[in-house]
């Protein structure tokens, strides 16, 4: 059983991670980089980080701060805290990185770190994917990772409220 300090462990700063990924990369580790808000961890995302584990050796997850969040979200968002969200991811098996970005977008992290696979959930285009221009031009991938129908934390707080 891992304990919580090396759980605590895979909450990365950016410098910190940078580090990490040139360790990564040192040993020829397939690297893959997802991100979201995460903010009420459910079924779907779940299946959507296994997927995206699945796809390499490494699994960073960037999640939005929670300033981000508001503005993407709106005012009533997030419902957990940045620290509470990236203490569930880090919890999680298959992911070995977490950090936190407060841009509206992970872009320039992504451009920083270059994984070998980019992978956003299934209601995006490649188009439509931050950094996924920069992730092919070097030679990486990008996925699209399936959605599991009808589950989504907007769908999640309609039904706790009665909405649904």
């Amino acid at each position: 059983m891992q304990s919580v300090k090396q759980i605590q462990d895979k909450i990365y700063t950016k410098q910190s991670l940078l580090k990490q990924v040139y360790r990564w990369k040192m040993l020829n580790k397939k690297i893959v980089f997802t991100n979201g808000v995460f903010d009420i961890l459910h079924s779907g995302h779940i299946a959507s980080l296994n997927e995206a584990a699945s796809y390499g050796e490494v699994l960073i997850v960037a999640i939005n701060a929670d300033r981000s969040v508001t503005k993407l979200k709106g005012p009533t968002r997030p419902i957990n805290d940045e620290n509470a969200r990236a203490l569930l991811l880090a919890s999680l098996l298959q992911t070995d990185a977490v950090i936190l970005f407060a841009e509206d977008t992970p872009l320039d992290l992504i451009k920083e770190l270059m994984p070998d696979v980019l992978v956003k959930g299934g209601d995006y285009t490649i188009e439509q994917i931050s950094g996924a221009k920069e992730v092919i031009a070097h030679g990486g991938q990008v996925k699209i990772a399936k959605i599991v129908e009808g589950i989504s934390t907007t769908n999640f707080i309609k039904k706790i409220k009665g909405e649904l």
